[in-house]
């Protein structure tokens, strides 16, 4: 547990990282993290913030100790899409616990992280890219899960691969190396049984572990798998595009999360995208962990910003 001694330090904050996946928490003063813990967001999670916010304010005193439940608190959550479902995050967790609550979109962690405002891109199990509007409302663009959506995530890489491959095999082509890669990844003998095999394992998470298939696959000269991250890069900056499009204040793009961070073939690909076609746009890949960005956000709110 946290000592008194880090109990009473005056500039104490803590910061939750909800992503699709995993949950990161932290505990900072003077600049020095003092604990931190990673959790599965699905082992928590129910999607409803009357039952999720009493379980991220358990999660912060039983992995970051007590004494956490007084500091002010930063959040930034999967899932929470506009500035009511912030809020109702923020009063459920707020009613758990006697320090101030600050929740925003996971992907606004990315420019708060680096300290400035801007456009926060989220390219991990899910994507999406969010920005504030003159109001300070919250303006999103895709991340519509990774059933309909989230170009440029893990889980609609692994999604639009599997269907180039079908496509492949339905016209009898198997020579490009990303048709064995995902029959491979998905343990498949036969290619007629792939797209049950997909179907049957269908959760962002099970999709989302076979992306680093598509980019291994793209770097062994496929095609395919090429044509797929190029893709995921445009659309990515397409989102973006639609948040400048809709005048928001920012001059700056802040991206972060595990495939960009990870993927040098989709990173390029995405700021040569925004540089041409927005060559003003400061754009930026975050170079440290998302929480980060809400050990920031509870800074400004000690600050009383």
């Amino acid at each position: 547990m946290i000592d008194s001694m880090d109990a009473l330090l005056p500039d104490a904050v803590a910061g939750i990282d909800v992503g699709g996946t995993k949950t990161h928490l932290a505990l900072s003063a003077g600049g020095r993290i003092l604990r931190e813990a990673v959790v599965p967001t699905p082992q928590w999670r129910t999607g409803r913030p009357q039952l999720d916010g009493p379980a991220l304010a358990g999660l912060v005193t039983e992995r970051l100790g007590r004494a956490a439940a007084a500091v002010p608190l930063g959040v930034g959550a999967h899932g929470c899409d506009s500035t009511e479902q912030c809020a109702a995050l923020a009063s459920s967790i707020a009613a758990h616990r006697s320090g101030p609550v600050r929740v925003v979109n996971d992907a606004e962690l990315m420019p708060w992280a680096l300290g400035t405002p801007g456009i926060g891109v989220v390219s991990g199990t899910g994507a999406i890219a969010v920005a504030r509007d003159e109001d300070g409302r919250l303006v999103r663009s895709g991340g519509w899960g990774w059933v309909l959506g989230d170009e440029g995530g893990a889980a609609a890489l692994t999604r639009e691969a599997v269907r180039a491959v079908l496509d492949a095999l339905d016209r009898h082509e198997t020579a490009d190396p990303l048709v064995p890669a995902m029959l491979a990844a998905f343990g498949i003998a036969d290619p007629a049984d792939l797209a049950m095999a997909v179907t049957r394992g269908s959760t962002a998470e099970s999709w989302g572990r076979h992306a680093p298939v598509v980019f291994a696959a793209a770097d062994a000269g496929s095609p395919l798998a090429a044509a797929v991250v190029e893709q995921a890069a445009v659309d990515l900056a397409d989102c973006v595009r639609r948040l400048l499009d809709l005048d928001v204040p920012a001059d700056r793009v802040v991206a972060g999360g595990s495939v960009i961070t990870a993927q040098p073939r989709l990173r390029d690909r995405f700021v040569a995208e925004l540089n041409r076609s927005h060559p003003d746009l400061a754009v930026a890949i975050l170079d440290r962990p998302p929480v980060a960005g809400a050990l920031a956000l509870a800074a400004a709110a000690l600050e009383g910003n």
